[in-house]
């Protein structure tokens, strides 16, 4: 099963080739929200140096959140696009077990996936040996200082937002956090891939491209800020 799988749920972008567990290529930038200009070219690019047509691809993986707005919907939007015009099916992962996925061997650890959702939030998860052990939330640094506080032995931060989180986390809980080196934090293209190959033999479904919609979380600044000032306007009438 061919796979191409897009990730741009933060800063970095990649995208990734795979023909079941084995990885064909893959093209990675962390050089700022620029996915617009990038994402697609970089996609066009791997199909060209792995002499692989679109025709070919069997699979387009994305993972479409939660994370930043504007990357999410470009991510999202590039598959759909790319499935279309293959006449291909479509297959999503969360962004944050994405992030978590190269830390599944991990033994005695859990492994906390954080992103940064600005404003002190953040977009998190939990996993232990791979397996999923919180839905993915949105929550405040301190909210989940609390949910680590109750976590038994040692905690590993991954993902964009965990340095953020263990400056912020680390005078409380202590030697029990730390942090995934820094390359292995950002979630990667190709995790979405192998990701995606192990959920669909495992007989998760495929969904057409018009099905594949994004995870937020949480409402965009711009809704949230009219929000508040209808609620105001409503206070005051």
């Amino acid at each position: 099963m061919k796979i191409l799988a897009l990730e741009c749920s933060g800063t970095q972008a990649s995208v990734a080739l795979t023909d079941g567990r084995r990885l064909l290529g893959e093209f990675f930038l962390a050089s700022g929200l620029k996915h617009s200009r990038t994402l697609l070219p970089m996609a066009e690019s791997l199909l060209t140096v792995g002499e692989m047509p679109l025709a070919d691809v069997d699979v387009f993986a994305v993972a479409a959140g939660p994370g930043s707005f504007t990357g999410v919907r470009i991510g999202v939007a590039a598959v759909k696009g790319l499935a279309d015009a293959a006449g291909k099916p479509c297959f999503s992962v969360s962004a944050l077990e994405t992030a978590a996925y190269p830390l599944a061997d991990r033994v005695g650890e859990t492994v906390c996936a954080v992103m940064d959702a600005r404003c002190r939030q953040v977009y998190t998860a939990q996993f232990r040996a791979g397996e999923r052990l919180t839905p993915d939330e949105a929550m405040t640094i301190d909210t989940l200082g609390e949910r680590l506080a109750a976590v038994r032995g040692p905690v590993r931060l991954t993902g964009d937002g965990a340095a953020l989180v263990y400056d912020a986390l680390a005078p409380g809980l202590g030697d029990r956090l730390s942090c995934a080196p820094a390359p292995a934090r950002c979630p990667r293209a190709s995790a979405v891939a192998l990701l995606a190959f192990e959920k669909i033999t495992r007989g998760e479904a495929l969904v057409p491209a018009a099905e594949i919609q994004p995870v937020y979380l949480r409402l965009p600044q711009a809704e949230r800020e009219l929000n508040q000032k209808k609620q105001k306007k409503e206070k005051t009438v």
